[in-house]
């Protein structure tokens, strides 16, 4: 009997939630995908698909939305099924570590941004400071709607795995840019990020299906 309760109170919580969205798909294990609520905003986890353009890679992109802003970590997909970026997000800006990859794995661009409260003007931040590694300070920063390049970004050569190239940023604006510098362990090609590892320990490549629930 309790069971029973259980799966009715399971089954009228989903049904609740489904009447809250204009517009949805159910993927392959069941789960909602690329939800709408009634404001027209994108909620929950979605899949993007961007087909090729003027000779750009198409491409595929899966996270979630909030609100219709990108939150947290977005995997990005090569049309062939191959893992090629990892993204992080706050209030649909980027901000955190971002990574690109070849389609062998190999670890090709590592970018730091810093995305600030578009809720404000102005936004203070606490951020480490570039010449003296482990000290942070506090700045107050004019709200501009965009992400800032912040911290080291690093270039890495596809084919020996090592840093090509480095960039210093703070807060937008570029402070140097070295050809050749290279990581302290760059005596070795540069190892492959768990999520890549995971990745390829999958059999088949990533291919998602959805089916239409669309509730108008």
């Amino acid at each position: 009997m309790r069971s029973l309760l259980f799966l009715l109170f399971a089954l009228v919580a989903s049904l609740s939630g489904y009447s809250q969205l204009k517009d949805y798909n159910i993927g392959p294990k069941g789960d909602t995908l690329n939800a709408i609520d009634k404001q027209d905003r994108k909620q929950g986890k979605w899949v993007n698909h961007v087909d090729e353009v003027r000779g750009e890679p198409g491409y595929e992109e899966e996270g979630i939305y909030k609100d219709n802003h990108k939150e947290g970590t977005w995997r990005i997909y090569s049309l062939q099924g191959d893992l090629i970026g990892l993204e992080t997000y706050k209030w649909g800006l980027k901000c955190g570590v971002c990574a690109y990859y070849g389609i062998n794995g190999t670890l090709l661009r590592e970018e730091t941004w810093v995305a600030l409260d578009p809720g404000k003007l102005y936004d203070t931040l606490v951020i480490e400071d570039i010449n003296h590694p482990d000290h942070y300070k506090t700045v107050i920063i004019k709200n501009t709607g965009a992400s800032l390049k912040d911290g080291t970004w690093k270039y890495y050569d596809p084919m020996s795995g090592m840093v090509a190239r480095t960039e210093t940023w703070d807060l937008g604006d570029l402070k140097k840019s070295q050809v050749g510098q290279r990581a302290p362990d760059s005596t070795q090609a540069v190892a492959k990020p768990k999520e890549v590892l995971d990745f390829e320990k999958k059999a088949s490549k990533h291919k998602v299906k959805v089916q239409d629930g669309s509730v108008h």
